[in-house]
Order: C-alpha cells, then structure tokens, then sequence
C-alpha cells in the first residue's frame, strides 16, 4: 500500500524513529516536528524540523522553512532550507528561498531562487579560524645579528 512510488521518485528513507508520510492530497496546516525521516508527497503550510532525511516527493508543497539532516527534494518549496549534510535538488524541483548545507547536489532542470550558503564542519570551521589568527600574528623581529 506504502511501497507503490516508483523508483525514479524513491530514495531511501532510514527506519530511525520511523517515517512520518503526509500523502497525496492531505493539506496540513501548522508546523511539524519529526524525530525521524519524513516524507511529503501531499502539501504543508508550515516549518518543518526532523532530526533525519526529508524527502519532498514530485507532486510535494511545502509553503514554510524546512530544517534537518538532509533533504531531497523533487517537488516545490516556498522558504527556507537549511541541513547539515546533503541538500539534493531533483530535476523539476522549485525551490524559491535561500538554502543552506554542507553537500549540495543540482540536477541540470532544478530551479533555484534565492541564496545559497555552504556550511563548513565545526572542526573545520575551528581550523579555519585558528590559521586566520595565527596569519595575523606580527612576525618575530631578529635581535643581535649584525
């Protein structure tokens, strides 16, 4: 009954915390808070939060900011994305709002209209800030040759 999406449309969704579904021609209103992978094939008009991978299915609306691990997108997006880890914009998806990720994949029929912004790993981040300290250091001045 659940397993009928074709496999072009499909990507695997983890069994963590199990996957909350919104299908085909539900229309929820409110924001949603998921502990594990979500799937919207129908339309939500609201923030979306998970902890894992939302996946936002062809005929999938969401009018709102969405926010987790990953996302994979094929269906339309008004707001705001932001993950931690992979964002992957299908053929056909729209997403209008600034996105924000650490891996961001683009298939070539992907539209995309807003700011884009790529999220470095804190121990990256950390490395990055210390090199740029340690660049700005006054060099050491040699006494006593001569």
């Amino acid at each position: 009954m659940f397993n009928s999406k074709s496999k072009s449309d499909s990507t695997p969704l983890s069994t963590n915390g199990g996957t909350s579904l919104i299908g085909a021609g539900t229309i929820f209103t409110g924001n949603v808070v998921a502990p594990g992978d979500m799937r919207i094939d129908g339309t939500i008009k609201g923030n979306i939060s998970s902890k894992a991978k939302i996946v936002i299915g062809p005929d999938g609306l969401v009018e709102g900011d969405i926010e987790g691990d990953q996302a994979d997108i094929m269906g339309r997006v008004s707001g705001s994305v932001r993950v931690n880890d992979l964002l992957y914009l299908r053929g056909g998806s729209v997403v209008d709002g600034n996105i924000s990720a650490k891996q961001l994949q683009v298939e070539p029929e992907a539209k995309f209209n807003g700011q884009c912004q790529m999220i470095v790993p804190a121990p990256a981040m950390a490395a990055a800030q210390s090199k740029e300290k340690n660049d700005k250091r006054i060099p050491a001045l040699a006494i006593g040759q001569g």
